[in-house]
C-alpha cells in the first residue's frame, strides 16, 4: 500500500470519527429538546414551583446553581491560579513539587461523589456549616481546583523560554518577567481551564447532594448558611424520586434545557475573551 492511500485510508477514519462524535452531540441535544420544550415558557422560568413540583416553575433551582457556581469559582479560581504561577514559576523542580503535581493529577481523577462525602465531612460535621450555600460551593471550589491548577501550570509550561529570557535581558525582574510576559501569554489557556471547571461546576450533582442542595424550597436563600435548590439536583430528584412522573419528568427536561443554556451563557463571555487574546499573539 503506497503512502496516498494510507493517507486517505487515516483522513477517511477521521472524519468518520469526527462526524459520529457531532451526530451523538446532535441526537443528544434533538432528544432533550423533543421532551422538554413543552414545558419551556417565560412563566417556567421565573415561576417557583407548585403542588409537590408538578406545577410551577424552576427559578430558585437556577438562582441556586449561579449562587453555588459563583461562590466556588471565587473560592477556587485565585487559589488555583496564583498556586499554578506559584508552583511554575517560583519553585525547582524537586521530589516534593513532582508529588505535589501527582496529588493534583489524581484528584481530578477521582469520582466527584468522594468531594460530596469529604465536603459532608469536613464542611457540615466538622466546620458545622450544616447543608448550606456555603458548605456546598465549598465542596465544589475543592471539585474544580485541581482542574484550574493544572490549567494553568500547563498553560505556563507553553510560553516559550525566548520570551523569559528576552525579558531578563531587557532587565526586568523575576516579578516583571512573569506578570507582564509569562501569564499574559498564557491567558487564553488559562481562562479556556476556568471554563472547563465553571462547565463541570455547574453540571455536577454529586459535591452538592449532601452538603449544599435541597430538592424542593418555598423561596430563594437569606443567607449562605440554608440549603439551596440547584438545577442538577432538580433533574435528579424529578427523575428519581419524583411520585407524578407524567407532569415531572418534562419538568426535569425542561430544566436540563435551561441547564445547558445557562452553561453556553456564562461561558460564552470568557471564549469571547480568551478568543480576543489569541487574536492579538503574534508567535
Amino acid at each position: 500500500m503506497d503512502k496516498l492511500t494510507k493517507e486517505k485510508i487515516f483522513f477517511t477514519i477521521f472524519r468518520l470519527l469526527a462526524f459520529t462524535s457531532l451526530l451523538i452531540v446532535f441526537t443528544l441535544i434533538f432528544y432533550i429538546l423533543s421532551k422538554g420544550l413543552k414545558v419551556i415558557s417565560l412563566n417556567f422560568i421565573i415561576d417557583y414551583p407548585r403542588n409537590s413540583f408538578t406545577e410551577g416553575g424552576i427559578f430558585p433551582a437556577i438562582v441556586g446553581s449561579l449562587y453555588l457556581v459563583g461562590l466556588a469559582i471565587i473560592f477556587a479560581v485565585p487559589i488555583g491560579v496564583l498556586g499554578g504561577i506559584y508552583l511554575s514559576e517560583y519553585t525547582k523542580e524537586n521530589t516534593l513539587t513532582e508529588a505535589i503535581r501527582l496529588a493534583i493529577d489524581t484528584l481530578s481523577g477521582i469520582p466527584s461523589i468522594i468531594f460530596g462525602l469529604f465536603g459532608l465531612a469536613v464542611f457540615c460535621k466538622i466546620l458545622n456549616l450544616k447543608v448550606s450555600l456555603i458548605a456546598g460551593s465549598l465542596t465544589l471550589s475543592i471539585l474544580i481546583l485541581p482542574t484550574i491548577f493544572s490549567a494553568t501550570i500547563e498553560s505556563l509550561k507553553l510560553v516559550p523560554k525566548d520570551f523569559r529570557d528576552a525579558s531578563y535581558a531587557l532587565g526586568a525582574t523575576k516579578w516583571q518577567t512573569t506578570w507582564e510576559i509569562v501569564v499574559k501569554t498564557a491567558l487564553p489557556n488559562i481562562i479556556t481551564g476556568v471554563l472547563l471547571s465553571i462547565g463541570r461546576a455547574i453540571g455536577e450533582t454529586a459535591p452538592i447532594l449532601f452538603t449544599g442542595a435541597t430538592f424542593y424550597t418555598r423561596g430563594l436563600p437569606e443567607s449562605i448558611f440554608e440549603p439551596v435548590m440547584a438545577l442538577p439536583y432538580t433533574i435528579y430528584g424529578l427523575l428519581a424520586e419524583g411520585t407524578f412522573p407524567q407532569k415531572q419528568v418534562p419538568i426535569a427536561f425542561g430544566a436540563s434545557i435551561v441547564l445547558i443554556v445557562l452553561v453556553f451563557i456564562i461561558t460564552l463571555p470568557g471564549i469571547i475573551i480568551r478568543n480576543k487574546f489569541r487574536s492579538k499573539k503574534k508567535w
